[in-house]
């Protein structure tokens, strides 16, 4: 991933890695790489968990422009320049969509593409959130989307739908850019399918409260 980064990313950038215990053995490949050519450094959260990792990184950075991207991700780099793009001429979220043109899934555990194709479909055409990928937690959210909307999701990626729909909320420009994804052929994901789906159907509500009552007085919610 890395690599990846240093081969394609056409901007200056820092890569914040996240991680939640000592025993974690990325950091073991990590202690052969040097930080200063690939631009990277290390952030232990204080917790344990996707969200608390995620946050520790978020508290981390300053930079105009925030991608949370997957450590395991080798192949979608050349894509990151066209979300860049999109962010620089004012967009607030720039999501990666794997069901636009361009963008797609290939060998995904079928209950999984079930559930994620589903709820695509559901926050795009009934909900009318503008994303056509609105669970992917590959995103490029711009400084006042960290400053100015509070987390309040606690488990899993749910933060990234969170972010998207109360952004959607008030107004804020969203656009996407076709990503791909793809099975990993090695270790064991720790997305957790059935547990989280709790997490993820209040911001569902959420964006149906937005599309089908009146956005500007739910605008004062937040």
């Amino acid at each position: 991933m890395l690599e990846s980064f240093r081969r394609e990313v056409g901007v200056p950038y820092r890569v914040l890695i996240c991680y939640d215990f000592d025993a974690d053995t990325t950091l073991k490949t990590l202690e052969l790489l040097s930080r200063e050519e690939y631009h990277f450094e290390l952030i232990k959260s204080s917790g344990r968990g996707v969200l608390d990792a995620i946050r520790a990184g978020l508290r981390q950075t300053t930079a105009p422009f925030v991608l949370t991207f997957p450590a395991d991700d080798d192949y979608n780099a050349p894509r990151i320049n066209a979300m860049i793009q999109k962010a620089q001429s004012g967009d607030d979220i720039v999501c990666g969509s794997r069901f636009i043109p361009g963008g797609y899934m290939k060998d995904c555990p079928w209950l999984k593409g079930f559930l994620v194709r589903t709820a695509a479909f559901f926050m795009y055409y009934i909900a009318r959130v503008p994303s056509h990928d609105a669970t992917n937690g590959l995103r490029l959210f711009s400084r006042r989307v960290i400053d100015q909307i509070p987390i309040e999701s606690q488990v899993g990626f749910a933060f990234s739908m969170e972010l998207l729909v109360k952004c959607h909320r008030k107004g804020w420009r969203i656009s996407e850019v076709p990503f791909i994804w793809l099975e990993r052929k090695a270790g064991k994901s720790r997305f957790r399918t059935l547990r989280w789906i709790p997490a993820y159907l209040r911001w569902v509500f959420f964006a149906l409260a937005t599309t089908w009552l009146r956005r500007d007085r739910l605008s004062t919610l937040l």
